[in-house]
């Protein structure tokens, strides 16, 4: 991934910065559940007794991973409906600020971001 000095970015308004916040934020979670899951499969590591350790994280890593896997689907059907999730969830944005960045009403965010919140629940019990 190539990174960009923040003060080459041209920043639209304050919620543009959170928008792409929101985008840096799901990435460097998402790289942290993967490496985690990838140490759990192996990894460097050495091979230690599994039993005798008790595991307090992979469970939400494999979790994000899987609300990741469902977000990209989703963005497939319905790009908008994926950013909402994606600046309100990863990026914190409110409704205004999440309107400002997509140019559109306060009320269209709630209608996305209730739809989208369905159709994820949906998705992650079928996995």
């Amino acid at each position: 991934m190539k990174l960009v000095d923040v003060q080459d970015v041209e920043w639209q308004h304050r919620a543009h910065f959170f928008a792409v916040s929101a985008q840096i934020m799901r990435r460097i979670l998402l790289d942290r559940a993967r490496r985690r899951m990838a140490a759990k499969r192996g990894g460097p590591a050495p091979r230690l007794n599994l039993d005798e350790i008790p595991d307090t994280g992979s469970g939400r890593a494999r979790e994000l991973i899987a609300l990741d896997d469902a977000l990209s689907e989703l963005a497939k059907i319905d790009p908008r409906k994926a950013q909402v999730i994606e600046f309100r969830f990863f990026g914190g944005l409110s409704v205004r600020e999440t309107a400002e960045v997509l140019k559109v009403s306060d009320d269209t965010v709630m209608r996305d971001w209730r739809m989208a919140r369905a159709w994820l629940a949906s998705a992650l019990k079928r996995r």
